[in-house]
């Protein structure tokens, strides 16, 4: 992706909006919270910020854990991964980024369903 896309939505203020939007969904949605239990909320806000700014193309290197390690063993389903997905989408879309980019996000997005779905492990108790 160009950094234009990273520009074209703001840049840093308008990420951390959306973001802020992102988790506002992600903590109020009773069937994803449990996957939430026990995590530091600021540190999640910064690494989403930043992975968002990175999959935008901005001035910004995703430095967290690869996606397979930074959810290995959280039991993730297709199912919250869409969950997921559909909560970004609505937060961005919220936050005026245009059709273009937000459909460019989410194919970035989607394209790590693999590593981070895992099928085979239980999801915590009261998720998806």
């Amino acid at each position: 992706m160009s950094q234009s896309i990273y520009a074209d939505i703001g840049g840093q203020d308008a990420v951390e909006s959306v973001v802020s939007d992102f988790y506002d969904r992600m903590f109020a949605d009773d069937d994803l919270t449990p996957y939430f239990e026990g995590v530091d909320e600021q540190a999640l806000f910064a690494h989403q910020v930043q992975f968002i700014s990175a999959v935008a193309g901005g001035p910004v290197e995703y430095d967290g854990e690869d996606m397979n390690a930074a959810h290995d063993g959280m039991g993730i389903t297709h199912e919250a991964f869409d969950r997921t997905a559909k909560n970004l989408e609505a937060a961005l879309r919220e936050n005026d980024v245009p059709d273009e980019h937000v459909e460019a996000i989410l194919d970035e997005v989607e394209a790590l369903r693999d590593p981070i779905v895992e099928e085979e492990v239980e999801a915590p108790a009261g998720a998806v």
